[in-house]
């Protein structure tokens, strides 16, 4: 596999091609240390599998660079790396394209898995961005006194079972996230949570779970 690795730091990049080359002997690792020289080893010869792009480096212009080279690439997937794993930062980067959004604090383990998620086409959300933010659970959803502590359903934030309560009833994710007045990829990340908590491949069968586990549509 060849990873195209740009970011402006010279320790960050050694120190992430140090580790991948340890981990994984078959990734071949390419350098930039700014987003023209980026470009400039995409739109070479040489086949990239993968693109690792630092959000703050020069050339980037916030996420005008991945808007670039997703234009330029489609196929290619675009990874953003950064120091800021701010909610805004995150939801606007997959938003514009990227396959991941990879957290500078993130563990060697933890960015090996990562890169294997949005090789295998998938998209990685980093952890803290599925945690509760502040929605409002309305009344009568669910009772979660009447619920066994085990229960899944306890595990999903308020703002998470806003999102099924209007799954269960059919709901698109764009009119869910008119419904609570919030973005169609906002949706897409707390669906993930939800799956995950559940067990669920997909939303049919999120709803059969949740209904199972004592969810009332």
């Amino acid at each position: 596999m060849n990873i195209l690795l740009a970011d402006d730091h010279d320790l960050v990049r050694d120190g992430i091609t140090s580790f991948l080359q340890t981990a994984a002997p078959d990734v071949t690792i390419a350098q930039a240390k700014d987003f023209a020289e980026a470009l400039a080893i995409v739109n070479g010869e040489r086949s990239i599998d993968l693109t690792i792009l630092d959000l703050n480096m020069p050339g980037m212009n916030g996420l005008s660079g991945l808007t670039v080279m997703r234009q330029k690439y489609p196929d290619v997937p675009v990874v953003i790396l950064s120091g800021s794993v701010k909610r805004s930062d995150v939801l606007n980067a997959l938003e514009h394209g990227a396959s991941g959004y990879l957290p500078k604090t993130l563990s060697g383990k933890s960015l090996i898995n990562a890169l294997r998620l949005v090789m295998s086409g998938e998209k990685y959300i980093p952890s803290a961005l599925l945690e509760d933010d502040g929605g409002t659970i309305r009344p009568g959803e669910i009772d979660l006194d009447g619920l066994e502590p085990d229960n899944p359903l306890r595990q999903l934030t308020n703002r998470e079972r806003e999102v099924l309560a209007l799954l269960t009833k059919g709901l698109s994710n764009k009119e869910i996230a008119k419904q609570l007045s919030v973005r169609e990829i906002t949706v897409k990340v707390h669906l993930t949570g939800i799956f995950k908590k559940l067990g669920a491949a997909n939303r049919t069968q999120a709803v059969k779970i949740a209904m199972q586990l004592g969810w009332e549509a």
